[in-house]
């Protein structure tokens, strides 16, 4: 595996990361010392549910659901 100077790094951080992720990787040292090692992450693809219609079929919603309580409208819009 390549081997890179913390300063070399530094200098060339772009066109490392870019052969890293191009599957290059390679390990950033300090005074012959491995510090870093530099990879590309793997593509993940979502296996999360859609949230649209996640709870489909699970409850049901009464067909007055939005109808106004006369008691209700009469304290928003006064006396009709």
């Amino acid at each position: 595996m390549k081997e890179v100077d913390i300063n070399e790094a530094r200098t060339n951080l772009f066109l490392l990361v870019d052969k890293a992720a191009h599957g290059e990787s390679f390990l950033i040292t300090r005074g012959g010392k491995s510090l870093v090692k530099v990879e590309a992450v793997p593509e993940v693809t979502c296996t999360a549910p859609s949230r649209l219609g996640f709870m489909a079929g699970q409850f049901d919603i009464p067909e007055d659901f939005d109808a106004m309580d006369a008691e209700i409208e009469k304290l928003f819009h006064g006396e009709k």
